[in-house]
């Protein structure tokens, strides 16, 4: 027995999520007195608008939130769930193909469980959001990077797709408006992905998150409204939490096809139960409620956008696409490594964003996390003077490169 390892292999082999490190570091740095600004957590910075508060606040004195409710969520939030699927999608679902997660994580790692078996592949677009890869491989699964650059504006063709595709391919994850570089893909290029998709015979994962936050020409399209001949290999997964500054109060969901949607939730009823009632009735109020807080939100992310990616793309040796949706930069850091600064010389982009931290109290997230070395995100969902302060530091910083 000595030999047995104290940890399993399955659970220490996650890696830990580098952009919630990332925001602990600064949060701890802030707690010493230091002056950091933290460009790491994909959070907006507004409250929860207050007519959800106050569903919340009423739902706490009702008896019937006190209790058990079904482990897939409460019948008349699956209900709007699909309604508002049905208004901002274009995608008819019924509410019994709903599941109600604890935020968005627990609906992407319940949809991998659910379909993959061991050795599966899944096409997985880079770069790409942190907990992705690490769902894939808890459900013991094989993500399979796709990797896309700034020339191509961060967007996946077929072309590349269908190379990386072999027999053991079973899911492809599909992610725009995109975490972390902020790509759209536009109407036409979805379609053409989905149907690819429905020919080859493969899964679709769609995570439409960031469905509201799309800016300038951009228009956020659902892979199932484009082809509804997935219907029957689609999952999507979605929540309240960017839409409507949410991201604390955890609820997401899962859309997908009934036998899916049936064992995701077999799986929920073992490993979490419901989600907290009081979170459902908020949720209940947002999915129902007006798209008044999220209009107002897009106008200020359109804003700091701007500003981000104008200030990034003056700093010499740093590139960056325009972001067209979600609330993130992710700029080149290729051109300022291997040169020296304050007496260092960082070779990769986790050095640098070290070295940044440490040197001038700047926090953002390397690309290593998401699986393209090189590269750093960048979040705008931070208030103005913030934004210009903390991006002006890195300014002057990577101007002294030598």
């Amino acid at each position: 027995m000595g030999t047995m390892s104290r940890i399993s292999s399955r659970i220490g082999g996650i890696a830990p999520s580098a952009t919630l490190a990332v925001d602990a570091t600064a949060k701890a740095m802030r707690a010493e007195g230091q002056d950091v600004v933290g460009f790491g957590a994909g959070e907006p910075d507004f409250p929860t608008p207050d007519h959800i508060v106050a569903a919340a606040e009423k739902a706490c004195r009702e008896p019937r939130m006190h209790r058990y409710t079904p482990a897939g969520g409460l019948p008349e939030l699956r209900q709007a769930i699909a309604e508002k699927t049905a208004r901002d999608s274009g995608v008819t679902v019924s509410a019994s193909q709903v599941l109600v997660t604890n935020g968005g994580k627990q609906a992407v790692y319940e949809a991998f469980a659910t379909l993959l078996d061991p050795g599966d592949e899944v096409l997985l677009p880079a770069p790409y959001w942190t907990t992705y890869p690490e769902s894939i491989r808890l459900a013991g699964g094989v993500p399979v990077d796709v990797v896309t650059g700034p020339q191509a504006g961060y967007r996946v063709t077929v072309e590349q797709l269908e190379a990386a595709r072999t027999e053991r391919t079973k899911v492809l994850l599909f992610n725009s408006p995109s975490n972390p570089t902020g790509a759209v893909h536009t109407p036409e290029e979805i379609r053409e992905i989905g149907r690819w998709a429905e020919q080859a015979g493969i899964w679709v994962l769609a995570d439409e998150i960031y469905e509201h936050l799309v800016y300038g020409e951009a228009r956020f399209a659902s892979i199932l409204a484009e082809v509804p001949g997935l219907a029957e290999r689609c999952v999507i997964v979605n929540g309240v939490a960017k839409t409507y500054a949410m991201t604390g109060w955890r609820v997401g969901w899962l859309i997908g096809p009934a036998d899916v949607t049936a064992a995701a939730a077999n799986l929920q009823s073992h490993a979490t139960s419901n989600v907290a009632n009081v979170s459902q009735i908020a949720a209940l109020a947002a999915v129902t409620g007006p798209l008044d807080a999220v209009a107002e939100m897009r106008v200020a992310f359109d804003r700091r956008r701007l500003t981000m990616h104008g200030m990034l793309t003056r700093i010499p040796g740093v590139s960056c696409p325009l972001p067209e949706g979600a609330f993130y930069c992710y700029p080149s850091l290729q051109g300022v490594l291997g040169r020296t600064l304050r007496g260092r010389t960082p070779t990769t982009s986790a050095e640098l964003c070290q070295l940044i931290l440490e040197e001038v109290g700047v926090a953002i997230v390397p690309g290593e996390a998401f699986g393209t070395p090189g590269f750093a995100r960048l979040s705008y969902a931070l208030g103005d003077e913030d934004l210009v302060k903390g991006v002006g530091r890195l300014s002057d910083l990577l101007a002294e490169a030598a």
